[in-house]
């Protein structure tokens, strides 16, 4: 478990998905205690009943900001998925509006990028210190290699750096944080819609032969603190059905606060999957991979 931030209770803000969870559970384990605000239509109260928490709606900042000093948690990590809504249907309290309008039409009608970071800045404004889920957690990040079974062979490492290329673009262009190729053919990419949508969308578009590759990478630009791309065992679940020989993702980079890189939740059922279903799992650093291929491998 590191050690990160102050020794003080640890404030969570739960959007959708496995990752909250496992973030309370993993703090809690440590001896650290957790306050879960959870935001409603994307955290589950029934998952985080073994932790103390209050779901709030999105634009209620004001309230999640009350919740989160009167359990005096000064760390705070944003962990799940969110799905940014339509302004037009926050209902934003007074601290919310207040909050929004510091932000500027910039970021709040911007990529998520930008958002974020406004975000993370309006956090620290506010007396809190942000950290990232894998600051607080360990086991997150992976180190260069594959660990699973089944290898990319020669056409895989190709559509792995088609891959590179195009989630590098994207990503520059605040828009996702993956894709799919196969053999050269970019058959999906990652926008609103989230990595399972995109899996599940590329399962009708598969040609014929070797399977493809799903490539998730961190943002050139992306804050480490908050929204990490991040794969677990449904995500292997989803490559297999879609057909795809395997999944490639950053491995990690950096230490500490600075360490960067795909999140790979509940790591042995997500690598015991992948060789289940006969896939690769190959962790990777963007420019190293790049080079070696150049190299001829």
């Amino acid at each position: 478990m590191s050690q990160a931030g102050s020794a003080g209770p640890l404030g969570l803000i739960a959007g959708a998905g496995a990752m909250p969870v496992r973030v309370a559970d993993a703090v809690a384990s440590a001896g650290r205690p957790v306050f879960c605000v959870l935001l409603e239509g994307f955290a589950a109260p029934a998952d985080f009943a073994r932790h103390p928490h209050e779901v709030v709606a999105l634009g209620q900042i004001g309230r999640m900001v009350a919740a989160l000093r009167a359990r005096g948690a000064r760390d705070l990590v944003l962990a799940g998925r969110v799905t940014r809504p339509s302004l037009l249907s926050l209902r934003f309290d007074a601290e919310g509006a207040r909050l929004a309008a510091k932000l500027g039409a910039r970021a709040l009608f911007g990529g998520d990028d930008g958002l974020l970071s406004a975000v993370l800045h309006l956090i620290r404004a506010e007396g809190f210190n942000p950290l990232g889920a894998q600051e607080v957690m360990d086991g997150l990040l992976m180190e260069p290699g594959t660990p699973t079974a089944a290898k990319p062979d020669a056409q895989a490492r190709a559509d792995i750096a088609r891959g590179i290329a195009v989630a590098q673009a994207l990503g520059a262009a605040d828009v996702g944080q993956c894709c799919v190729v196969q053999q050269g053919l970019v058959l999906g990419v990652e926008a609103i819609e989230g990595t399972d949508a995109l899996l599940a969308r590329c399962a009708g578009l598969r040609r014929e032969g070797p399977g493809g590759v799903l490539v998730k990478l961190v943002k050139p630009r992306q804050d480490v603190r908050a929204d990490l791309p991040a794969i677990g065992p449904e995500t292997v679940r989803g490559a297999a059905a879609a057909g795809l020989a395997g999944i490639a993702v950053e491995a990690r980079s950096g230490q500490g606060a600075q360490a960067a890189g795909t999140i790979v939740l509940d790591r042995a059922e997500t690598v015991a999957a992948a060789d289940a279903a006969g896939l690769f799992l190959a962790a990777i650093r963007p420019a190293e991979f790049l080079e070696a291929e150049g190299r001829g491998g």
